[in-house]
């Protein structure tokens, strides 16, 4: 008994409709713009900066953080925004190494899990800001460890 075409060209139109049907719903998600991103509240920012500082430090020095500007209040800034502030150091075992060198190893490390900018380029301190988180760091070690500090931009309460 002869098999019959029509099956084959029913699943050949079944698979181009499916072909179609996901290019066009490929094509409206790119399309249909996304919602714009609220800036973060100056508290939001305030923790990230926190957990960047934190992480920083647990990555490049084996000694536990110490915890110099707690940060958490709202500093005026005009316009009725606020910024927040946070730094902390952590010891450097080999106590060999130059103040630019660990702020170097800093900068290396921290392109490795958040996105910075160089503000600032030269010099033993490095500068940075990161336009998506709304923070600032500066890494400014000395010869007794690693240093860094920082700061939200100037942003809403809430």
């Amino acid at each position: 008994m002869r098999r019959s075409n029509r099956s084959a060209y029913v699943r050949l139109g079944a698979v181009l409709v499916l072909i179609v049907l996901a290019g066009v719903v490929t094509v409206g998600a790119i399309a249909t713009p996304a919602p714009p991103k609220r800036p973060p509240t100056a508290a939001e920012a305030g923790t990230t900066l926190r957990e960047h500082i934190l992480k920083l430090l647990d990555k490049v020095s084996s000694e536990p953080a110490r915890i110099t500007d707690p940060g958490g209040r709202d500093i005026p800034c005009g316009d009725g925004n606020v910024m927040r502030t946070f730094a902390a150091t952590a010891a450097d075992n080999s106590g060999e190494r130059s103040p630019h060198t660990l702020n170097a190893m800093m900068l290396g490390t921290l392109s490795g899990f958040a996105d910075y900018d160089m503000t600032d380029p030269g010099g033993l301190e490095y500068n940075l800001a990161s336009e998506s988180y709304r923070t600032s760091l500066y890494l400014k070690s000395s010869e007794h460890g690693y240093a860094v500090s920082g700061q939200t931009d100037c942003l809403s309460r809430s």
